[in-house]
């Protein structure tokens, strides 16, 4: 006649159980006098350990424990990191009972536990388990329930491990994870042209420090005008704490920029421009794209001497801009006394004309005959 639970339980926690370390790559767990009948009363835990980047698979060849209502005379229970996975009892499953049979246990990290445990009597001959674990390779590159383990770009698994690798154009960041960009030193000094994050429209790359440079002679100024389509990770409290754009000119300084409004035109009042993006290692945000332009320094608008022309004829000047002085038929330019078919002069960059507008002049021989 079976002695009540309460009593057994008492007696379970009067006996010490036993723990055995396992740290092989595979091996044979049989509970005590395997294959003879199992002791009563005794409890026995297989603490399995292999390294990182492996799971464990568990099957039991045997298994013939006391069968019980849910398990609760004699068992075998199987746990990862305080996890129950299984709980088996007797050597078929029934509506109250689990037993393995076929069913193939996987671990879901590089640990797990098997205890035995065994009440202060078995009313027949139980002859107990045996069972069979190995180690095998997760495939970190196809499991990404764990974010931190998804390469950015490419993955590559080995047996143990993966490792991470980039595309062209793309530096492996040192947390050997991140893909980053060898972008901090672009220099532009046409007078237009597009400068965009890395990737545009696409997402831009994480763990990146950019820097574009606009340098412009003096007398020119730089316009920049952002595309509607902007989009830079943002915080809905705090002020562009991830990713942004700042704009440095001379004194100046824009930003910084973030969220999804486009900053549209900022005229910079320079001729030199520095455009800092700076991004971290998280995000998937689209970026932005930025035409510049450059307006001169003005200068004051001209008029034709008389009896001359000017080329060509515009009603506004600016730096760089050249006009062509000439005379009508009979005339010439003169300057410092100096007759000349024609006289070229250009707008400086501090908004004045190289040569003031010289007279015409009659020549010589028209001048006899009139």
């Amino acid at each position: 006649m079976r002695i009540p639970l309460l009593f057994s339980i008492c007696l379970w926690m009067l006996s010490e159980a036993e723990v055995i370390q396992l740290t092989d790559m595979f091996g044979e767990i049989r509970t005590p006098n395997f294959p003879d009948s199992y002791p009563s009363d005794s409890e026995v835990t297989w603490n399995i350990t292999v390294p990182e980047g492996f799971r464990l698979k568990l099957y039991f060849m045997h298994f013939d424990l006391e069968p019980s209502y849910l398990c609760e005379y004699d068992y075998a229970k199987v746990e990862s990191e305080d996890q129950v996975i299984a709980n088996f009892c007797g050597k078929e499953s029934t509506d109250t009972e689990q037993a393995p049979g076929q069913q193939i246990i996987t671990s879901p990290s590089n640990f797990l536990s098997l205890t035995f445990r065994s009440d202060f009597s078995n009313e027949e001959r139980f002859t107990g388990f045996d069972a069979h674990y190995s180690a095998i390779d997760i495939d970190e590159c196809t499991e990404k329930s764990d974010e931190d383990l998804v390469c950015d770009h490419h993955c590559h698994n080995y047996i143990g491990g993966f490792y991470c690798s980039c595309r062209f154009g793309y530096l492996l960041h040192t947390d050997n994870r991140t893909c980053k960009v060898e972008c901090s030193d672009n220099l532009f000094t046409q007078r237009s042209g597009l400068i965009s994050s890395p990737d545009y429209p696409g997402p831009y790359a994480k763990s990146s420090d950019c820097r574009y440079r606009i340098e412009l002679e003096e007398g020119f100024v730089i316009n920049l005008h952002f595309d509607d389509n902007f989009d830079v990770e943002d915080h809905p409290e705090v002020k562009c704490p991830y990713d942004y754009l700042k704009i440095k000119t001379g004194k100046k300084e824009f930003g910084p920029l973030c969220g999804e409004k486009s900053p549209g035109r900022i005229e910079t009042g320079s001729n030199s421009v520095q455009i800092l993006f700076h991004s971290d290692n998280s995000g998937e945000n689209g970026g932005w794209r930025l035409s510049y332009s450059v307006t001169g320094m003005p200068c004051p608008n001209l008029h034709p001497p008389m009896n001359g022309k000017l080329e060509p004829p515009q009603s506004e000047y600016t730096f760089k801009d050249q006009v062509v002085i000439s005379c009508n038929q009979g005339y010439r330019v003169l300057k410092d006394n100096v007759e000349m078919e024609s006289l070229q002069i250009e707008c400086r960059k501090d908004g004045t004309w190289s040569n003031q507008i010289p007279p015409c002049q009659k020549t010589e021989k028209d001048s006899r005959m009139s």
